[in-house]
C-alpha cells in the first residue's frame, strides 16, 4: 500500500457525515430549567406572604393588649369617657369601671373635665351619657365640670360627639378612659378627629377572665384595622 493510499484512508475514516455535528443535542439553560420550579416558587412567595401576615397580626394583638396599659402621667384639659352599657338607671359593671377611672383622674387634677359619651341603648329609658353623669354626681363631681352627649351608638360616634364639645368648651388635650383593650382603636380615633389624645386605660377593668380579655382583643383587632383601612 502506497502512502497516498494510507493517507487517503486516514482521511476517509476521519471525515463525518454532513450535519451530524448538528445533530448532537446541546446543553442550554432552557433544557437544563426544571418545569417544576415556578410553581415551587409560588407555593413559597404564598407561604412567605402568610407567615409575614401571622407575624403581622401576632404582634398587632401584642400591641393592642399592652397599648392601654400605658399612661405617661400628663395633664390634660378633659378626660373622654367612651361610652359602656347602661343598666336602667345605674351603669354597667364594665361601664361603672370606666367612670370610677374618669373620676379618680378629676380628684388628682389631672383633668378639669369629664366628657361623658353614649347614647340610648334598644328601648332603655336612659342613655349612657345621662346615667354617667347621675353616677359621677352622686360622687360629689360638681356638675359644672361634666359635660354630656346623649345621641352616640358606636365609640366613633363618641369621640365625633366628643370632638364637638370640646370645640365648644376651647378643649385641646384630652385623656381616653375605656377598657385598655379598646384605647389602641380610640385614641386612634381621637386623633384622627383632631384631639391631641392620650391613653388612660381602667385598672379594674371588669373584664378578668382570659377568654373576655381574648375575645375583647380578638374584636379590636378586627375594629381597628377596619378603623385604620376604611375609617369606619
Amino acid at each position: 500500500m502506497s502512502d497516498g493510499q494510507a493517507t487517503g484512508q486516514v482521511r476517509t475514516t476521519d471525515q463525518k457525515p454532513d450535519g451530524a455535528a448538528d445533530s448532537a443535542p446541546q446543553a442550554t439553560p432552557d433544557n437544563r430549567r426544571n418545569p417544576k420550579r415556578k410553581p415551587r416558587n409560588l407555593r413559597r412567595l404564598i407561604l412567605c406572604f402568610l407567615g409575614a401576615l401571622a407575624l403581622y397580626f401576632t404582634w398587632q394583638t401584642v400591641s393592642i393588649s399592652r397599648y392601654g396599659f400605658r399612661d405617661n402621667g400628663r395633664n390634660t384639659d378633659c378626660a373622654i369617657v367612651l361610652g359602656g352599657a347602661a343598666w336602667h338607671d345605674k351603669p354597667s359593671p364594665v361601664f361603672r369601671e370606666r367612670l370610677n377611672h374618669a373620676i379618680k383622674l378629676y380628684q388628682e387634677g389631672r383633668v378639669t373635665a369629664l366628657v361623658l359619651t353614649g347614647g340610648k341603648g334598644t328601648g332603655a329609658p336612659y342613655s349612657e351619657g345621662e346615667v354617667a353623669r347621675h353616677y359621677c354626681l352622686q360622687r360629689g363631681i360638681p356638675g359644672n365640670v361634666l359635660f354630656v352627649e346623649s345621641r352616640s351608638r358606636t365609640t366613633i360616634q363618641n369621640l365625633e360627639e366628643a370632638k364637638n364639645i370640646l370645640d365648644q368648651q376651647g378643649f385641646a388635650s384630652a385623656l381616653i378612659v375605656s377598657d385598655p383593650w379598646h384605647l389602641k382603636r380610640g385614641v386612634l380615633i381621637a386623633r384622627r378627629q383632631g384631639i391631641e389624645a392620650s391613653p388612660s386605660g381602667t385598672t379594674t377593668s371588669r373584664f378578668e377572665s382570659m377568654k373576655s380579655r381574648a375575645s375583647f382583643t380578638l374584636r379590636e383587632l378586627y375594629l381597628y384595622h377596619l378603623h385604620l383601612l376604611f375609617g369606619r
